[in-house]
């Protein structure tokens, strides 16, 4: 069987970018890489990229010069995680406590990694991650 590499894309639908992507920038930092009217892509840490996609504007197919995306979307808060050094967890609580984002909940998992949890304005369900969470992570 061939083998898969990594997750390329991680996806996130929102009500309005005017609200979404300033959290992803300005609290999170990300840089976005590719904007039109229905998605904004960011870089995360040159290891992937998260697409934010407005609700219901990728029901039809996307006809492009190299070929076709199929119709996607999605509703309701989803979870994501995204991966931080230890040693920089408490500088992020410190970022979003600034920036008045509430910490919803924090784990200390049995392999040793520590994670916070917090909400963007849409209401999905954020992770910060130290190594530890996972094998190989």
């Amino acid at each position: 069987m061939p083998n898969l590499l990594g997750v390329l894309e991680t996806v996130l639908y929102v009500d309005a970018f005017e609200r979404a992507c300033p959290f992803y920038e300005q609290v999170l930092g990300l840089n976005s890489i590719y904007r039109d009217a229905r998605l904004c892509a960011y870089d995360v840490g040159g290891r992937g990229v998260l697409l934010l996609f407005l609700r219901g504007h990728s029901l039809e197919t996307v006809t492009l010069s190299g070929g076709t995306i199929p119709p996607h979307d999605g509703s309701g808060p989803v979870h994501i995680a995204f991966s931080v050094a230890a040693d920089e967890l408490a500088a992020w609580q410190t970022q979003l406590t600034e920036a008045g984002i509430a910490i919803e909940g924090r784990t200390k998992w049995p392999r040793g990694g520590d994670s916070i949890y917090f909400r963007d304005p849409d209401g999905h369900l954020l992770e910060l991650a130290t190594p530890g969470l996972w094998p190989g992570y």
